[in-house]
């Protein structure tokens, strides 16, 4: 049977495929969902590590139902997805004799919630994970290192934004705006579908693996492109820390876990009502707190932190980027949110003031992505593109560092329409090698960088103004780097090698290459790294 997991920053939605109505639906977890209003069962992305060395861990709603996240214990963890693949500024917690990184408890809590699955269901032979669409590719490499443990036969990762349209079932030819805002990131996709009329509710989706998906369906595959994706490390969490932050100026109340909680179910309720309030009573202490917000100020401290201004950055990114493709606003046929912040009553405000309302849907905001990544089944192909740009490291002697030149630009469709070619000669005397260590480019266009880092204990963002393109170097190893032998040695003063860039159909860059002086080929369409 095969099941979804968005695993998300504030909850986690499973997933299954009901083969008697084929339509996905929801599933409880016994000990790990809750029940919130009108909300389907989510799992709290919680942790509460009980033994690091046995990798013994609580996770989900018991860590709630046994008070574990509202006391300032440093075994307790939120936001933990936020820090997986990240370099994280500020410490990093020792328990039980060993250091634990956001990667590990990611991994527990995941692999807890696919025991209990397979507890509940009897077995759980295929899983379909939702990954972030502004992810480096470390992150979607820790999915499949941990998926690599489990005993499943099948593994794929989509891309949550475009796996949302599926969820909401698009019937007819569209250019739809995912908007994908939870917990901890704020993602844009948007897409151009082409589905036939006489056809079920198809979407898209980012294919994985070598395997593609129209090999492995016996249906006509139809076909979805993504024209532009945008997206920030910005999301309920931030909020939580602001309100947080607010309080405390206010009335002096400590930051602790529990204000962290009692914050958190303040927005919630500010999504339906014009004012809030939240108790708590300690019987042990006899302690007591109450916090009360209106909407009103509320959404002053949204402006205080520049909020909007970051939304209408990203809007303007996935726009100019449509532009570019030949699409307009106007053009834009549904706007689909997902992620329980873009619940937020000034979020869709701020969003009307780009598109009439009945352009915009948001009645499936938890279940979306998860649902979709299940029609997988279905017989769809995407025509996607590459997200980030990528280039190879140069020694650049005026300056006296390295620098990069971009040999594959953000936007270009994969498989390669044709190879990117490059001329290289010898840098040294009898050099045996040619070496070459591929990057990721960060966008040149974007003014600042967000970074994460420790506040006291707790993971939080700011933005900072960036004096310098980031870089993901991809291969950068001896035996990595190292493309081709060179026999005889190299001198300086002459070309030597052609090198060949090409993209194929997994995303994967492979290279080639020709010897000038002896007119061997080295390398012959060798895979290097994965892109994203």
């Amino acid at each position: 049977m095969t099941f979804a997991i968005d695993f998300g920053t504030s909850n986690t939605v499973i997933t299954r495929w009901n083969s008697a109505t084929q339509v996905p639906e929801v599933i409880s977890l016994p000990g790990l969902a809750q029940k919130i209003g009108q909300n389907p069962p989510l799992v709290p992305s919680l942790a509460y590590i009980k033994d690091a060395a046995a990798g013994s861990v609580q996770i989900g709603q018991q860590v709630r139902d046994r008070g574990l996240d509202v006391s300032s214990d440093r075994r307790f963890f939120r936001n933990f997805k936020r820090g997986i693949g990240t370099s994280i500024q500020g410490f990093l917690p020792e328990l039980d004799g060993q250091t634990v990184s956001f990667e590990q408890i990611g991994s527990w809590f995941l692999t807890e919630v696919i025991a209990t699955l397979q507890t509940r269901e009897g077995t759980a032979d295929a899983l379909v994970f939702t990954v972030p669409v502004d992810s480096f590719e470390v992150y979607r490499n820790w999915l499949g290192q941990t998926c690599e443990a489990l005993d499943l036969q099948q593994v794929r990762m989509l891309d949550e934004p475009t796996a949302a349209a599926l969820g909401y079932g698009i019937q007819q030819e569209e250019t739809v705006l995912v908007m994908d805002f939870g917990g901890g990131t704020l993602d844009f996709s948007l897409v151009e579908l082409a589905i036939a009329a006489d056809r079920k509710p198809l979407g898209f989706i980012l294919r994985w693996g070598n395997k593609s998906l129209a090999e492995s369906s016996s249906q006509k595959p139809q076909r979805a492109k993504v024209l532009a994706k945008a997206g920030e490390n910005l999301g309920g969490a931030d909020i939580d820390n602001w309100l947080a932050d607010y309080f405390h100026e206010q009335q002096g109340i400590g930051v602790t876990p529990l204000t962290q909680r009692l914050v958190e179910r303040l927005k919630i309720q500010l999504s339906d009502k014009a004012q809030a309030t939240e108790s708590f009573f300690d019987d042990e202490t006899l302690d007591s707190l109450t916090l009360k917000l209106d909407r009103a100020t509320f959404e002053d401290i949204l402006r205080q932190r520049q909020f909007f201004e970051r939304l209408d950055g990203c809007m303007e990114q996935i726009l100019q980027q449509g532009r570019r493709q030949g699409i307009s606003i106007q053009d834009i046929d549904a706007v689909l949110l997902v992620g329980g912040t873009a619940q937020i009553p000034a979020v869709q405000q701020w969003l009307a003031g780009y598109f009439p309302s009945e352009k915009i849907r948001g009645d499936r905001p938890f279940t979306a992505v998860a649902e979709g990544a299940l029609q997988v089944q279905q017989g769809i192909e995407l025509t996607d593109f590459l997200y980030h740009s990528y280039g190879i490291r140069y020694w650049d002697r005026r300056n006296r560092r390295h620098g990069w030149q971009p040999i594959i630009r953000s936007g270009q469709p994969y498989p390669s329409p044709a190879p990117v070619e490059m001329v290289l000669g010898a840098s040294t005397d009898n050099q045996p090698s040619i070496e070459l260590v591929i990057g990721e480019l960060g966008n040149e266009d974007a003014l600042v960088t967000t970074e994460v880092f420790f506040e006291g204990d707790r993971l939080v963002t700011r933005q900072t103004q960036k004096d310098a393109q980031q870089i993901q170097p991809l291969n950068d190893t001896g035996a990595g780097r190292t493309i081709a032998k060179l026999d005889p040695l190299g001198v300086p003063g002459s070309d030597r090698i052609r090198v060949q860039f090409a993209v194929d159909g997994d995303r994967t860059l492979r290279i080639t290459v020709d010897d000038i002086l002896t007119g061997d080929t080295l390398v012959e369409n060798r895979p290097v790294v994965q892109l994203s």
